[in-house]
């Protein structure tokens, strides 16, 4: 049985091992990105590129987008040449960014209008889940679409969830994203309040990595801490926007603005494009 054909739209930290990951199972992909220089990567890796957004969403079966925010990728699907400007009737796209549920929706919409379908999968999981196939795949859209789309995504990842309509998906990236960065937080003020009073910030972390409260995230995030170094696996600048997507959806919890808040001013003092874990460095000022 042939492969799908498969288009990506969106190279990056995250779609270019992702690509590279479909490439290896044998899936023949095409792609596209706005900086078309980013796409040299996937070229070697066996991709070819589309000449634009028009022909990846005509040639292909399945078109995967993968942008920063929500005004992207509303972009992609409603530009004159955009991925819908060419007879998709039938196609399949399936949107791993993370955006809120109201763009899911409205993505939804214009690709039913087109005689097409449409799936969200954003993912849980950074740049090395992606590239070892191991994302956590979290769906909305119609049953069907999902069985469509769910032997590529088996490749990108070790579980893909179908949770609901279109929108469900949105929302439970945004809540693994909350509970991400309270988890960021803590381990930080963790860390510095040992700290403050004698405790050496290895010797903390140590303590937190052999307990109960220990965590893969704990222990990823620890040379970070000790080097004072944090290269972005996830950038802070996502967090503070996946944060603010939340808060528009009525996250109102006890916690929820002054984590947001402690982000956001993270990325005011020029930590945005660094790791998610460079909150570390703004509470420490």
């Amino acid at each position: 049985m042939s492969k799908q054909k498969i288009g990506w739209a969106g190279l990056g930290n995250m779609g270019n091992p992702m690509v590279k990951n479909l490439l290896k199972a044998g899936y023949p992909v095409e792609v596209y990105n706005r900086t078309r220089a980013k796409e040299q990567e996937a070229n070697e890796a066996g991709a070819a590129s589309a000449a634009g957004l028009q022909q990846l969403g005509t040639d292909n079966e399945l078109i995967f987008v993968m942008v920063s925010d929500d005004d992207a990728a509303k972009q992609l699907f409603t530009a004159a040449d955009g991925l819908l400007s060419g007879n998709v009737a039938g196609k399949l796209f399936i949107n791993v960014s993370t955006v809120s549920p109201d763009t899911s929706r409205f993505i939804d919409e214009l690709c039913q209008k087109q005689g097409a379908e449409f799936i969200e999968a954003p993912v849980s999981g950074s740049v090395k889940p992606a590239q070892d196939g191991t994302l956590i795949i979290l769906v909305g859209g119609t049953a069907v679409a999902f069985e469509k789309a769910k032997p590529a995504l088996d490749v990108l990842g070790k579980m893909a969830l179908l949770l609901g309509p279109v929108g469900a998906g949105a929302a439970a990236k945004l809540a693994i994203n909350y509970f991400l960065a309270l988890n960021v937080q803590g381990l930080a003020e963790t860390v510095q309040f040992a700290q403050a009073n004698g405790v050496k910030p290895e010797d903390m972390l140590h303590i937190i990595n052999e307990g109960a409260v220990g965590s893969a995230l704990s222990k990823l995030k620890t040379p970070s801490i000790l080097k004072n170094e944090f290269p972005a696996a996830f950038a802070l600048k996502h967090m503070v926007k996946d944060l603010r997507l939340a808060k528009e959806q009525q996250l109102n919890s006890p916690l929820s603005t002054p984590l947001y808040e402690s982000f956001k001013a993270a990325k005011e003092q020029g930590l945005g494009e660094e790791d998610l874990m460079a909150v570390y460095k703004y509470l420490n000022k």
